[in-house]
């Protein structure tokens, strides 16, 4: 991804009433880089399943913190970044759940993983987590503009 390409950014308090925020400004990101529909429902629906689960779970105990959404639109992708302000999470430890299992919750990071093409976490010191998101398309406009 091209790195001179510096990322669009928003900032929100961890409540749930601003989902839908962070929804639209993805989806408005992933317009502006020209990705196809269907691209951007996978993106925007991963982002939703991960800024909830930093709502509900990482900042469950902490309704004052931020999330942060860095959106980069590279050539052929777009990264999304999530920053939260929660206990150092290991995404290597969620199982791979089987889809045809019937259960309430715990689809999240199943989602995420199905409809990403590159997904991992990284804590950011003592309290903190990087969650990336990269999905690879067609080249964006937005990108080639930048170039």
């Amino acid at each position: 991804m091209a790195q001179d390409n510096p990322p669009l950014t928003l900032t929100i308090p961890s409540d749930l009433k601003l989902l839908g925020l962070a929804n639209d400004f993805v989806e408005t990101v992933c317009k502006i880089g020209g990705l196809d529909q269907s691209t951007t429902d996978a993106v925007v629906l991963a982002t939703n399943e991960a800024v909830s689960n930093i709502i509900r779970h990482a900042h469950r105990d902490h309704p004052e913190a931020l999330i942060q959404v860095q959106c980069r639109l590279g050539k052929e992708n777009i990264e999304i970044c999530l920053l939260d302000e929660g206990e150092p999470f290991n995404l290597a430890a969620v199982p791979y759940l089987d889809p045809t299992e019937i259960r309430c919750g715990g689809r999240g990071v199943f989602l995420m993983r199905s409809l990403m093409d590159e997904l991992n976490c990284h804590p950011r010191g003592e309290r903190g987590n990087a969650l990336r998101m990269v999905k690879h398309c067609r080249g964006t406009r937005a990108a080639s503009r930048a170039s």
